[in-house]
C-alpha cells in the first residue's frame, strides 16, 4: 500500500479526551476514529491488525476442535425473555421494537441463540461433544465509556461456546480453552494472567478472566506471590483475622458526639476500627417478572439492605450482590435510611422493626452481615439515636440477620486464603473470559439430548470470549514508546514500512524505492511504502508513530553507502545492507521476529 492512497492521516496531537497511551496513539497513527462515545470506526490499517488478531483466534479456536459459524446480532426478545435475563439486565441491554411492535435485543452475547440452536440440532449423545464459534458485532450501552478502545459500547468479539454431555466434558473443553487463550496473548505479544472472577449476568459454577496488568486498568486484583492465588477484587477470598474470643458483655449506651464515621468513632472511644461494627446501607433491585414469553410491565423491586461489617474492612458490592440474588445495588438516600427507623451516622439494627425476631416477615429490609460478625463479640455499634452509640453488641443476641455470607473486600496486605501470604494488589484490564454455565441455559430453554440409555438430560455449556479491538488496544499499551507504536510482527498492519527520502537526483532514488517496492510485494512481504512529498523529519516520525516492525529506506546517502538503511522498530540500530539482498535479508529479519513471538507461546499449568 502507497501512503499517498491511504486512508486516514496521521495527526500531530491526540484530541484533549485520549487519555491513555493506546487511544492516544491509536488515533495520532491514524488507526482509528470516535463516532459517538464508546463507538468507533476502525481504519484500514487497524482492519489489517484485527484480521490478524481474528486469524490467530480462529486458528486457536480450530485447533481445539472449533467449527467456526455466524450468529445474528438482532434477536427477539423472547429468548432472553425465557432465560430470564431481559428482566435481571438493566440499561445496559440494548432494547427496541421493530416495524410489528415486537421486542427486539441487540446482542450482548449468544448464550441464547446458542441455546436455541442447541434445541433445534441436538438430539443424540453422538451429537456430542461440540465447540462453536463465532466473530461477531455486540451491543453493550456501558454508563461509562472510557479510554479508548479499552471500554467501548460497541465491539466485535470472539465467542465460543461448549456442548458437552457430562461435567467432565466441560472440565476438559474449559481447560483446553484455558490454554488456548494463553497461546492467544502471547502469539499477540500480551502479557496475561489469569484469575477467577464473578459468574456476573452470565451465571454458572466457574469463572476466569485474562488480565493485562496495567495502571489503565479498572479492574483490581489481589494476588500471592507466594502460592499463585489469583482473584478479581469482586470475588477475592483472604483468611481474616480472628476476633478475640471473650465473653458477652451488657449492652451500654455511650455519648459520641459528632463520631458518625468509623475513623472518628474509633478515635473517640480510643478503641481499635476492628472492635466496630460499621453499617452500610443499600438499595438492592430484584426482577419482578420472569414468566416466559410475558413482558414485565410493573416496576422493578427494590428493597431497603442494611449489610454490617467489621468497621476494620469495607463491603464487596459484588459479593452483596451475590449473596442477596440482586441485579444491581445503589447507595441508599438519607430519606430511604430515615424511614426504616435508622439514624445516619449512628445505625444498626438494634431496635429496628422486627430486629430481634427469627423472622424477616415483619422486617421492611433484609439484614445481611458478614461471616466474621457472628465471631467477633462486644463491638461498638449505633444507637439509632444521633450522638449515641452502643457498646457490647453482639450477634444472635441483640440482633438477627436473614443472610450471613462473606462480603468483605480483600486489599492490599489482606492474608492470601489458601497460604496466608501477605497479597498485593494490582490494576488490570479484561482481555478475555471463559465460564462453566453448567445447565442455566439448558434448562431454561430446555436443551436436552437423549444418553444411550434412552434417557433425556440437559446439555452442558460453556461460554468463552475475547474483543479484538481491547485485545488490539491492550497490545499498543504495553508495545509503544515516546515516539509512537511497536507492533508485534504477529499482528503489525505491515511488515515493512519502505521510506523513499527524494534528493537531488530524486528520479534515480525514486525508480529505486519503487522497483524495491514491486519486488517486496513481488516476494509475499507486506509493505506500506511511504511515497509521500513530505520531509525526511514527516516520513520518520510517522513511521514511528505508525510502529511497523521494520524500517527500509532509500535515500541518496544510504546508496552512497551501498545499499538500503534497515531498522527494527524496536531498536536502535541501523545498519546497511546491499540493496540486491534486501529481499532475503527480510524474509531473514521477518522470520526472527516471528521466531520471537512463538518462543513466548508456552504450556501454562491449569490451576486445579
Amino acid at each position: 500500500m502507497r501512503m499517498s492512497q491511504l486512508f486516514g492521516q496521521t495527526l500531530r496531537e491526540a484530541p484533549s479526551e485520549a487519555e491513555i497511551a493506546s487511544h492516544q496513539l491509536l488515533l495520532r497513527a491514524g488507526f482509528i476514529r470516535q463516532l459517538a462515545a464508546g463507538i468507533f470506526s476502525y481504519l484500514p490499517l487497524a482492519r489489517r491488525s484485527l484480521n490478524k488478531i481474528e486469524n490467530i483466534l480462529r486458528e486457536e479456536m480450530d485447533r481445539i476442535g472449533g467449527q467456526e459459524m455466524t450468529m445474528p446480532v438482532v434477536h427477539p426478545a423472547e429468548l432472553w425473555q425465557e432465560t430470564g435475563r431481559w428482566y435481571r439486565i438493566d440499561a445496559e441491554m440494548g432494547r427496541f421494537k421493530d416495524r410489528n411492535n415486537r421486542d427486539m435485543v441487540l446482542a450482548m452475547t449468544h448464550e441464547e441463540v446458542v441455546a436455541d440452536l442447541v434445541r433445534r440440532e441436538v438430539r443424540s449423545y453422538r451429537q456430542l461433544p461440540r465447540l462453536i464459534y463465532h466473530i461477531q458485532t455486540k451491543f453493550r450501552d456501558d454508563p461509562r465509556p472510557r479510554a479508548g478502545l479499552i471500554r467501548v459500547r460497541e465491539f466485535t468479539m470472539k465467542d465460543s461456546y461448549s456442548l458437552d454431555a457430562d461435567w467432565d466434558g466441560l472440565d476438559q473443553q474449559y481447560r483446553q480453552h484455558y490454554q488456548a487463550y494463553y497461546n492467544i496473548f502471547q502469539r499477540c505479544g500480551l502479557p496475561v494472567i489469569a484469575v477467577k472472577s464473578d459468574v456476573g449476568m452470565m451465571g454458572g459454577q466457574m469463572a476466569h478472566e485474562f488480565m493485562y496488568l496495567t495502571p489503565a486498568g479498572e479492574d483490581t486484583l489481589l494476588i500471592c506471590e507466594n502460592c499463585g492465588y489469583a482473584a478479581n477484587r469482586q470475588i477475592a477470598r483472604f483468611q481474616k483475622p480472628a476476633a478475640k474470643d471473650e465473653p458477652a458483655l451488657p449492652l451500654e449506651k455511650v455519648a459520641t458526639p459528632g463520631a458518625k464515621t468509623i475513623e472518628e468513632l474509633a478515635n473517640f472511644l480510643n478503641i481499635p476500627r476492628e472492635k466496630t461494627a460499621k453499617a452500610v446501607f443499600v438499595m438492592a433491585t430484584f426482577p419482578t417478572n420472569t414468566t416466559p414469553g410475558k413482558p414485565s410491565t410493573a416496576p422493578k423491586l427494590e428493597r431497603f439492605v442494611f449489610a454490617i461489617i467489621r468497621g476494620d474492612m469495607d463491603v464487596n458490592d459484588t459479593k452483596l450482590a451475590n449473596a442477596l440474588g440482586a441485579t444491581a445495588l445503589r447507595p441508599a438516600t438519607e430519606e430511604e435510611i430515615r424511614a426504616i427507623g435508622a439514624v445516619p451516622g449512628y445505625a444498626s439494627p438494634i431496635g429496628l422493626m422486627g430486629i430481634n425476631q427469627n423472622t424477616a416477615s415483619t422486617r421492611p429490609f433484609v439484614v445481611v452481615v458478614d461471616d466474621l460478625i457472628p465471631s467477633s463479640p462486644n463491638l461498638v455499634a449505633g444507637a439509632n439515636l444521633e450522638g449515641y452509640h452502643l457498646r457490647n453488641v453482639n450477634f444472635g443476641r441483640d440482633y438477627t440477620a436473614e443472610i450471613t455470607a462473606d462480603i468483605a473486600a480483600a486489599g492490599e496486605g489482606d492474608a492470601c486464603p489458601n497460604c496466608a501470604a501477605s497479597m498485593r494488589t494490582v490494576r488490570g484490564v479484561e482481555v478475555g473470559n471463559i465460564f462453566k454455565l453448567g445447565t442455566n441455559f439448558s434448562d431454561a430453554l430446555g436443551c436436552t439430548y437423549t444418553d444411550p440409555d434412552g434417557q433425556e438430560k440437559p446439555v452442558i455449556m460453556g461460554s468463552y470470549g475475547i474483543g479484538s479491538g481491547r485485545l488490539l488496544a491492550c497490545v499498543a499499551e504495553q508495545h509503544h514508546d515516546e515516539y509512537g507504536l511497536k507492533w508485534p510482527i504477529t499482528i503489525a498492519p505491515y511488515q515493512v514500512h519502505l521510506v523513499a527520502l527524494l534528493g537531488r537526483s530524486s528520479s534515480d532514488t525514486d525508480i529505486l524505492a519503487n522497483q524495491l517496492y514491486s519486488d517486496l510485494v513481488d516476494a509475499g512481504i507486506e509493505v506500506l511504502f511511504d511515497d509521500r512529498e513530505e520531509s525526511p523529519g514527516v516520513k520518520f516520525n510517522d513511521a514511528d508513530l505508525i510502529g511497523i516492525p521494520l524500517r527500509l529506506t532509500v535515500s541518496e546517502r544510504a546508496l552512497k553507502q551501498g545499499g538500503v538503511e534497515v531498522k527494527r522498530r524496536d531498536q536502535a540500530e541501523r545498519q546497511i545492507i546491499l540493496l540486491t539482498e534486501t529481499i532475503t535479508f527480510v524474509k531473514t529479519e521477518i522470520a526472527k521476529m516471528e521466531a520471537e513471538i512463538n518462543s513466548l507461546v508456552k504450556t501454562i499449568p491449569y490451576p486445579d
